[in-house]
């Protein structure tokens, strides 16, 4: 027994031993600045989803300008959540297809772009059911670790806040890391902002919406390393302990 007890102390006392190694190696990370050139080698698969149903809806077109105009970092596409039919967890051992449709898409891609107006102060239904289709079954979530960033977008001067905070509350329950800054509300956003093709035009709006891009391309190749990073710790430490 008093082996065993010395043993296991060596134990707690090597992995204390790790944990301050590692959380010294996140420090000294995290102190570093974070450049876009570290984290946006790649070109992130990027699924978004438009909140409004509507077919000349504002946040479709703001949808389209990040994907036109962010190419060289982010692969976007839209993916669509109106033909989702309401969530019941009848449905769960035997899913509609469209369920099947939409939670595939979502596993395809590297991180989620939420394009949202603002209904009676809240989300639009569709986006909140398209989050509970995605959440279910229990346990196998498509929305787990998945990087976001949310854009909403209105004529109103307040650009939608009050929607786009509680879609950050869903998605911080969803254990989605989600971007703090830059915020993007857009307000007094009107159909003249945009083209014939639906595209933002030259302009202070476009800008902001390009520079978001920009943070959420940097962003979603922060979450990426560091979930490798954790992973091959993780790993090391496992091998470690098994070696002693």
């Amino acid at each position: 027994m008093h082996c065993c007890a010395i043993s296991s102390a060596k134990l707690l006392v090597w992995k204390w031993a790790a944990i301050c190694k590692f959380a010294g190696r996140v420090e000294r990370q995290m102190a570093r600045p974070v450049r876009l050139r570290d984290t946006c080698m790649t070109r992130h698969r990027i699924g978004i989803l438009v909140c409004s149903l509507r077919k000349d809806s504002i946040n479709r077109k703001i949808a389209l300008s990040v994907a036109a105009f962010a190419k060289s970092t982010l692969d976007c596409r839209i993916i669509e959540i109106g033909d989702l039919p309401l969530y019941n967890e009848d449905d769960d051992t035997n899913p509609p297809p469209q369920y099947k449709r939409f939670r595939d898409e979502i596993a395809a891609v590297d991180g989620i772009l939420f394009c949202t107006p603002e209904y009676n102060r809240g989300i639009p239904a569709a986006i909140k059911n398209a989050l509970d289709v995605g959440s279910r079954p229990y346990g196998h979530s498509v929305w787990d670790k998945k990087p976001a960033a949310i854009i909403s977008a209105s004529p109103s001067p307040i650009g939608a806040f009050g929607a786009n905070h509680q879609l950050r509350q869903s998605c911080v329950f969803l254990n989605m890391p989600v971007m703090q800054q830059p915020e993007a509300y857009l307000g007094q956003v009107t159909s003249d902002k945009f083209d014939e093709e639906g595209r933002l035009r030259e302009g202070p709006l476009r800008d902001i919406v390009l520079s978001i891009s920009a943070a959420f391309a940097s962003w979603v190749g922060l979450i990426e390393h560091g979930k490798m990073k954790i992973a091959e710790n993780a790993a090391h430490a496992l091998r470690a302990s098994e070696s002693m």
